[in-house]
């Protein structure tokens, strides 16, 4: 029975999720989105458990009232079909309990927020590198974990408290009044007491627990940011440095903390003393009422088993109350990172890209970060199918930006990119990267084995194929002598977060492998070498070249002489095109290439000044 309730609700749905909206509410129904009939169905059992453990207090009453009333030996021959059908109700009640609590914990506790953080993975993922530079990871990750985790809880609170508890309130009041009207007065009195304490407790509550979430993402964010940098903070010594700067954040999260504990303490104490006030006034009620003739025993004994039990759930409640306005508050920051609209999508009915030829064209391109001074201002070219082209210019130059934008990590704000007559903003983002390869200057691996990060080039390979290609990165003789501490050798072994247990020119050849092995019919290269040394660097040179036959090619490099044999070379200026050719007519002509190559040190581009860009005007 309980795989069959674990099978009801599957946590990974195939349909990628739509954008979620803003509000509160209707962000809250479209999470619920494949789950309504057994929420609804949920509310349904909770709330007949609820009034079945009310009607038993009101048995309680009757019993109370036959043991008053009858002769001892007669019970069972007087009240015989009525025990019969308590009976009855009582071992029934068993199958509404299992349906009830089957449902709750087999079919929603785990599927359900793990179906949310699925699809909003999913939808972080599908979010522009603008967003991610503007975020710490740790602070994303745990928006996507807290936030699937508390739409659960406030929607079983809401069940459980408002919906179970509700109906377990009106029953009582019901039952009440079958013994005497007036003995709801003091429940109608506790009633409206408890309600202002909630009134006042809760939503105080709600407030600095979505402070608090915002307050504990960011301690996460900031304790993750230097773990993933841990090389950097300990090349400079800043482990103190880092220890405050997390130490900020948990200062901020301390204070959150101590003015939730203080309004918790302050309901604690009210909330008993509502609670007193209850079996005092009730039990206290139903007794001078049974005194002065105008009830009977039983209504006294269910009428104080009632307080009682209200009593012991008034502190759990109140809780509960709490935790249902913080989950709020969690689900409202979490609203602020998961609803952010992204900057690059598909178009409606977007077609895959169709490689024919490899042509890039680029038409009166323009792109400035959405600032008013454009980094790419009416930008202009044409690279031929199979043309090795480099692009030249000291840092800052647009270089990079115009590789970003080939990729469409952001869409141009004016002109076109065109890849053999088809414009990239109406082809599909996917289609289009995977008819890009690209080796950057900074590689980052995945924390998963060196054959995991090799077939990421094109998942469907053998492992001849995969082989094979790290063999032409120049890999295979390093890869051999790999290990890590769970005993993993070789292809096997893990890389750790970032590829950080592999030097830079592992990291490098490795990356280079799972570009060969992608095999994509253009081909980027953005220092591709630069971490290689030089006895390794020319043979990747050679894999390089071998690489790049029959594709289109463009290639940016600091170290002229890595590029200086292509096709053709474009040098860059503040976003534009100042000069064409190859490595010796741009020597010829005397211009910004010739003197870059001259400020070359070691074989790199060095930063000229403006006093001696003067000089050369």
């Amino acid at each position: 029975m309980f795989r069959l309730f674990e099978k009801l609700v599957h946590p990974y749905p195939e349909q990628v999720p739509q954008d979620l909206p803003k509000g509160f509410f209707a962000f809250l129904w479209a999470c619920t989105a494949g789950l309504r009939r057994y929420l609804l169905a949920f509310a349904l059992l909770v709330a007949a458990f609820n009034a079945y453990e009310a009607w038993l207090f009101s048995v309680l009453g009757k019993v109370v009232e036959w043991l008053t009333h009858t002769q001892p030996g007669q019970l069972w021959a007087e009240q015989r079909h009525t025990i019969y059908l308590f009976a009855s109700v009582l071992v029934a009640s068993t199958f509404l309990l299992a349906g009830y609590t089957t449902l709750k914990h087999q079919a929603l506790s785990i599927n359900f927020p793990l179906r949310l953080r699925w699809n909003f993975h999913r939808m972080m993922l599908g979010q522009s590198i603008g967003f991610y530079s503007d975020e710490f990871a740790g602070r994303i990750t745990t928006k996507v974990m807290q936030t699937g985790l508390a739409v659960r809880e406030l929607l079983f609170t809401f069940i459980e408290i408002v919906i179970g508890l509700g109906v377990y309130f009106v029953a009582i009041l019901g039952l009440v009044a079958g013994f005497e009207k007036r003995l709801m007065l003091p429940f109608l009195g506790w009633m409206a007491l408890y309600g202002i304490s909630i009134w006042y407790f809760v939503p105080r509550l709600g407030r600095i627990g979505k402070k608090q979430a915002d307050a504990r993402a960011m301690m996460t964010g900031r304790i993750t940011d230097a773990y993933t940098n841990i090389s950097t903070v300990k090349l400079f010594s800043h482990t103190h440095r880092e220890a405050g700067f997390a130490r900020e954040a948990m200062s901020e999260f301390r204070a959150t903390g101590y003015r939730q504990m203080r309004l918790v303490s302050g309901m604690n104490i009210v909330n008993h003393l509502v609670t007193v006030f209850l079996i005092l006034a009730c039990s206290g009620y139903a007794v001078w009422l049974w005194n002065a003739g105008q009830v009977g025993p039983g209504a006294v004994a269910a009428v104080t088993a009632m307080a009682l039990r209200i009593s012991g759930m008034g502190t759990t409640i109140m809780w509960e109350m709490a935790s249902l306005f913080e989950n709020i508050g969690t689900i409202q920051d979490g609203i602020a990172t998961l609803t952010r609209p992204k900057l690059v999508v598909d178009v409606p009915d977007a077609q895959r890209l169709a490689i024919t030829r490899g042509e890039v064209r680029f038409e009166r391109v323009r792109f400035g970060y959405g600032k008013p001074q454009p980094i790419i201002d009416d930008f202009n070219l044409v690279i031929r199918p199979g043309e090795k082209v480099g692009l030249i210019g000291r840092s800052g130059a647009g270089k990079s930006t115009l590789v970003n934008l080939l990729l469409r990590f952001w869409d141009v704000e004016g002109g076109r990119i065109l890849i053999d007559g088809q414009d990239i903003a109406l082809v599909t983002q996917d289609s289009l990267r995977a008819a890009i390869g690209m080796v950057t200057q900074d590689t980052s691996l995945l924390h998963r084995s060196v054959r995991d990060n090799i077939v990421y080039g094109r998942p469907g390979a053998s492992e001849e194929e995969m082989v094979r290609a790290a063999q032409r990165a120049q890999a295979d003789a390093f890869i051999a002598h790999l290990g890590d501490p769970q005993g993993r050798k070789g292809y096997d072994a893990h890389v750790g977060e970032r590829g950080v247990k592999l030097s830079g020119g592992q990291r490098q050849r490795v990356a280079i492998a799972r570009v060969m092995l992608k095999d994509a019919p253009i081909l980027l290269l953005d220092e591709a070498t630069s971490a290689l040394d030089s006895e390794v660097e020319a043979a990747i040179q050679a894999s390089l070249a071998d690489l790049m036959q029959g594709k289109t090619v463009i290639a940016i490099a600091h170290r002229l002489s890595t590029i200086a044999a292509l096709d053709r070379l474009v040098v860059m200026d503040q976003g534009r095109i100042v000069e064409e050719g190859d490595h010796r007519s741009l020597l010829a002509r005397g211009g910004l290439y010739a003197r870059l190559w001259q400020h070359q040190s070691g074989g790199f581009l060095g930063e000229s000044t403006d006093a001696e860009e003067a000089a050369h005007a």
